[in-house]
């Protein structure tokens, strides 16, 4: 499975963004799907994950109300809706693929990142 990110960008405090990312493979149906996120100088964060039909979602508790994850397997893609941005969500942002876990070690695939950038 290959991972493509985009639909990262500049934005202000409390506008919203989608990410996407497109997978390829025959296989991506099989495996859950999450979003991590690094912040420069930082460690990569769990921000959301979503299971193999989407009957399950998680999010981490900095996020929980203001984005939504989603996956549409008949086009193999996955996404992030983010609202209501704030200034601390400016990170790198990187979807994932294998067994749903909040750990970024238990996943086999990633996308490169897509820069999200929220100014104050």
């Amino acid at each position: 499975v290959q991972l493509q990110a985009s639909g990262g960008g500049l934005v202000q405090a409390g506008d919203s963004l989608r990410l996407s990312c497109t997978a390829s493979g025959r296989t991506f149906q099989r495996y859950s799907a999450a979003w991590f996120r690094q912040a420069p100088g930082k460690e990569r964060e769990y921000v959301a994950s979503i299971t193999q039909i989407g009957s399950g979602r998680d999010y981490a508790d900095f996020v929980k109300g203001r984005f939504s994850i989603s996956r549409d397997n008949a086009k193999n893609m996955v996404y992030l809706q983010m609202n209501s941005l704030k200034p601390e969500d400016t990170a790198v942002y990187y979807c994932a693929a294998g067994p749903s876990s909040i750990l970024s070690r238990a996943y086999d695939y990633w996308g490169q990142g897509t820069l999200v950038t929220v100014s104050s």
